[in-house]
C-alpha cells in the first residue's frame, strides 16, 4: 500500500497538468460555499476555522489571477487570454470554477478561491449541523478528511507550478491547519 501511495504522490502533479485530477462537472453534492461554513465554523469552540482560511493565502488565491504578474506567467506558457480565465490556472486557484451552475448553491462564489470545499469535498449534503454532529454520516455524504493532507497540497503546490519551486509543508501547514480544540 505504501508503494501505492508514493506511486500516486509521485504521478498527482502529472496528472494535475494534464487535467486529471480536475474537480469534476457535474460532482456527487452541491457546493455551498465558504459563507456557508462560516455559520459553525468561525467559533471558538471550532477553533476559528473561517477565520484562519479567511486570513490565508487560500482566500484569496482567485484574486491572484486578476493580476498583471498572473496573466504575464499565462502568457509565457502560451495562453492568450488572461490567468484568470485558463482553466489549468484556476484548478489551483479556485473552487467550483468548472462545475455545472445547477451544483453551486446561492453562496457559492468562484471567487472565493480555494476554499472549505476544495479541501473538505462539496457540503451540499453534509452541511447541516444534525449531519456534522455525526462525523460517520458526515463522510458518507460528502465531508473529505485526509490521513495524509500533504497528499492533498502537492495537487497545487509543486515543481509544475510556475511560482512554487520549493513546498515546505510543515510550515505551510502550521499557517492554515485548523482542527477542533480538544476538550
Amino acid at each position: 500500500m505504501k508503494t501505492l501511495s508514493f506511486i500516486l504522490m509521485l504521478l498527482t502533479p502529472l496528472m494535475f497538468i494534464f487535467g486529471q485530477v480536475d474537480q469534476p462537472k457535474t460532482p456527487a453534492h452541491e457546493f455551498v460555499g465558504a459563507k456557508t461554513c462560516f455559520m459553525c465554523h468561525h467559533t471558538d469552540k471550532q477553533g476559528k476555522q473561517f477565520d484562519i482560511w479567511q486570513h490565508s493565502k487560500h482566500a484569496h488565491a482567485y484574486e491572484l489571477l486578476k493580476t498583471d504578474e498572473a496573466n504575464k506567467i499565462a502568457k509565457e506558457r502560451g495562453f492568450d487570454k488572461p490567468a484568470i480565465e485558463v482553466d489549468s490556472c484556476l484548478q489551483c486557484h479556485a473552487s467550483g470554477y468548472n462545475v455545472d451552475a445547477k451544483f453551486l448553491g446561492p453562496k457559492f462564489q468562484v471567487a472565493d478561491g480555494v476554499q472549505c470545499e476544495t479541501c473538505h469535498g462539496p457540503g451540499g449534503d453534509y452541511k447541516s449541523l444534525s449531519v456534522m454532529k455525526n462525523k460517520d454520516e458526515a463522510v458518507k455524504k460528502g465531508l473529505v478528511f485526509y490521513a495524509d493532507p500533504k497528499q492533498l497540497c502537492v495537487k497545487c503546490h509543486n515543481s509544475n507550478s510556475p511560482t512554487k519551486k520549493i513546498f515546505d509543508f510543515e510550515k505551510y501547514w502550521a499557517q492554515i491547519k485548523h482542527q477542533i480544540p480538544k476538550k
